[in-house]
C-alpha cells in the first residue's frame, strides 16, 4: 500500500503499520465512545487490516479522492486508470447505490464517497468528480458521523454545492433527538412520522435498530436501548432481527430471562440465526 498508493499520492501522514511506531503513536488521537469515555488502550488494533487498519488524516483522504476524481476524468493515472475506475463506478445489479469500494448516490451524479467507523472513531468522505466539490471529516468519537452530517450541510450551503445542502433526513433528525432527548422522545417522533400525512408510512425497521445501538447501546444506556428495541418489536413483530437486538439489550441490562425469551423468539422466526444459538448457550450455561 505504501509503495503502490500512499507514496504515489503524497499521503505522507498515512500508514498501515501495526503496532504504530512510537513517533506515530504520539501523534494519534484517543478514540472515545458516544458517552465520552475513552477507548481502553486509546484504540483497538484490528486484525482486518484492509478494512480497519489505516491511520490517516483528513488532508490525506482529500488527496486520495482528488486523485480518484482526476483519474475518472482521464487527467491522471498515478494509481488507477480511467478504465479501471469506470468498472469500479459501474453499479452492480445487487447494489444500485454502491460500486466497488465507493458509495455512488443515484440522485447525485458524479458523487462518490465512503463513511467509516472503528471503535471510538468515525469518518465521512465525499467527493464529486463532476463539480470538484468534496470534504473529508474525521472524529475520534462514536458520534462523529452525526456531527459530520451537520458540517456537510453547512459547508454545502456556504460554498454553493449543487448537492448536499438539503435539510436533515428523517433518520438524521431521529438520531439527533436520541442524542439530545433520549428514548422516549425518539418513540414519540417515530409515532409522529408514522401517523403523518395520508400515506402514514412508518420508518423502516433499520432506523430504530440503528438508533438503539448507535445512540444508546454504545453509550451504555441499556434502558433507553430497551425502550427503542421494544418499540421496534411492536412495529415489526415478524422480524427475527428485532428480537435479537432486544435480547442483546436485555442481556446487557442483566435481565437474563427476558434475554432468553427474545433470543428464542428470534430463533423461532429465523432458525439460521447463529448468533441467537450461541447467545442462548451462554445464557443457559451453568455458572
Amino acid at each position: 500500500m505504501k509503495e503502490l498508493v500512499l507514496d504515489k499520492e503524497g499521503m505522507s501522514d498515512s500508514s498501515y503499520e501495526q503496532p504504530l511506531p512510537a513517533e506515530w503513536a504520539s501523534r494519534t488521537a484517543t478514540g472515545t465512545y458516544a458517552s465520552g469515555k475513552p477507548v481502553h488502550g486509546r484504540w483497538h488494533v484490528y486484525p482486518e487490516m484492509a478494512a480497519a487498519g489505516l491511520w490517516t488524516t483528513p488532508t490525506d483522504l482529500a488527496k486520495f479522492v482528488i486523485e480518484i476524481a482526476l483519474s475518472k476524468k482521464g487527467k491522471s493515472n498515478r494509481v488507477l486508470s480511467q478504465s479501471t475506475l469506470a468498472e469500479m463506478f459501474a453499479h452492480p445489479p445487487s447494489a444500485s447505490d454502491f460500486g466497488i469500494g465507493f458509495g455512488l448516490p443515484a440522485n447525485r451524479p458524479g458523487e462518490f464517497g465512503h463513511d467509516g467507523a472503528d471503535e471510538g472513531f468515525q469518518a465521512m468522505l465525499i467527493m464529486n468528480a463532476d463539480t470538484g466539490q468534496g470534504i473529508a471529516i474525521m472524529a475520534n468519537s462514536d458520534n462523529g458521523i452525526a456531527v459530520a452530517s451537520e458540517y456537510v450541510r453547512s459547508v454545502a450551503k456556504e460554498y454553493g454545492w449543487k448537492y448536499g445542502n438539503e435539510g436533515r433526513s428523517e433518520v438524521q433528525q431521529m438520531i439527533l433527538i436520541a442524542s439530545l432527548k433520549g428514548a422516549d422522545a425518539v418513540v414519540r417522533r417515530y409515532d409522529e412520522l408514522k401517523n403523518a400525512g395520508e400515506g402514514k408510512k412508518r420508518p423502516e425497521e433499520f432506523v430504530l435498530n440503528m438508533i438503539g445501538y448507535r445512540a444508546f447501546m454504545q453509550a451504555g444506556k441499556t434502558e433507553d436501548a430497551i425502550k427503542v428495541f421494544e418499540k421496534n418489536v411492536k412495529e415489526y413483530p415478524e422480524s427475527s432481527n428485532v428480537y435479537d437486538s432486544l435480547a442483546e439489550a436485555y442481556a446487557a441490562a442483566g435481565k437474563k430471562d427476558l434475554a432468553i425469551a427474545n433470543y428464542e423468539k428470534s430463533l423461532q422466526l429465523d432458525p439460521k440465526n447463529q448468533n441467537a444459538v450461541e447467545q442462548l448457550k451462554k445464557l443457559k450455561a451453568p455458572k
